[in-house]
């Protein structure tokens, strides 16, 4: 086995790509947390953004329009979360979990008939002198435009929660929905407006996986990359910056499992492949241990039906 064939310049790239949809669908959820509201679905809604993406790609021949079929895709699905828990009250947890399993089978539906074609794909971003450089340049400043829109993308919910008026009334909502209401915010408004944010970002996740990462389209192809989202955000304890490093975090976990298999090193492929798991159940074990840490980041209503009459 021999550790010296592994590039540090193409760990560090791949290990980019790999935070990336991760990172997307988990600052989307995020969101739609600091609003008070708990999505379960969120790998329903990657696996419907990645179909979708993937179909709208190959129909249109750009991987554009690709990624807007996965925003709309996202969107729709996450509608549905969003009118069942909002409008007619449902339970949160129950209507994620059953969106999962909706997104699932109706991602396998409609995707039959895309197996092993390949779709339009990206450019690599060039940034003049800057991606020249040596190791910087080739494992940092020469991915794709989405790699670069996903940490912009953290960077915006950051000032958008910290630094607007619109980001403090999410995050009152989320903290107490009754106080919020009693002064004169609509509740109801500005968490369905989180929930189809976040389908919007779990879409590009999953976009990112069948246009970028694997660009092909595979039944089940999340492989629990939704899961792993909803534990970054508990990870990162609801703070956006905090949130890249548990992507990128996971992200090398499972590349690492990636590149130990191509190594050959002896331990069951099994046992690799479920290391990334693994780990996620370690952390939020850890995290859960300090309950009164976890509770005080934790958005005070999550999770909490809110009723206007009451």
């Amino acid at each position: 086995m021999d550790f010296s064939s592994l590039s540090p310049v193409a760990l560090l790239a791949s290990l980019m790509v790999a935070a990336t949809p991760i990172m997307l669908a988990a600052i989307g959820e995020l969101v739609v947390e600091k609003s008070g509201v708990l999505n379960l679905g969120v790998e329903g809604m990657m696996i419907v953004g990645a179909v979708c993406g993937f179909i709208t790609a190959v129909e249109t021949g750009s991987a554009w329009f690709g990624l807007l079929g996965a925003v709309l895709g996202g969107i729709l699905i996450s509608s549905i979360f969003a009118f069942l828990t909002q409008i007619l009250l449902a339970n949160q947890v129950a209507s994620g979990l059953a969106l999962t399993l909706f997104g699932l089978g109706v991602s396998a539906m409609i995707g039959n008939g895309y197996t092993g074609i390949k779709p339009p794909g990206f450019n690599t971003v060039h940034i003049p002198l800057l991606s020249d450089l040596p190791f910087i340049g080739p494992a940092i400043l020469s991915h794709d435009p989405i790699v670069y829109i996903g940490i912009l993308l953290v960077i915006l919910v950051w000032y958008f929660l910290n630094k607007t008026k619109n980001g403090l009334v999410l995050r009152a909502v989320g903290e107490n929905h009754d106080a919020a209401h009693a002064l004169g915010y609509k509740v109801i408004w500005i968490r369905f407006s989180a929930i189809l944010f976040g389908g919007m970002c779990a879409g590009l996740g999953g976009a990112y996986l069948s246009l970028v990462r694997v660009p092909q389209w595979t039944e089940g192809m999340t492989a629990g990359a939704g899961w792993i989202a909803l534990a970054i955000v508990v990870f990162a304890s609801w703070k956006p910056y905090r949130l890249i490093l548990g992507a990128y975090l996971f992200g090398g976990v499972t590349i690492m499992q990636l590149n130990l298999q191509a190594l050959g090193v002896e331990i069951g492929i099994a046992y690799l492949s479920m290391a990334p798991y693994l780990v996620t159940i370690i952390v939020l074990v850890m995290i859960s241990s300090n309950h009164l840490r976890s509770s005080a980041n934790a958005p005070g209503s999550l999770g909490r039906i809110f009723h206007a009459s009451q």
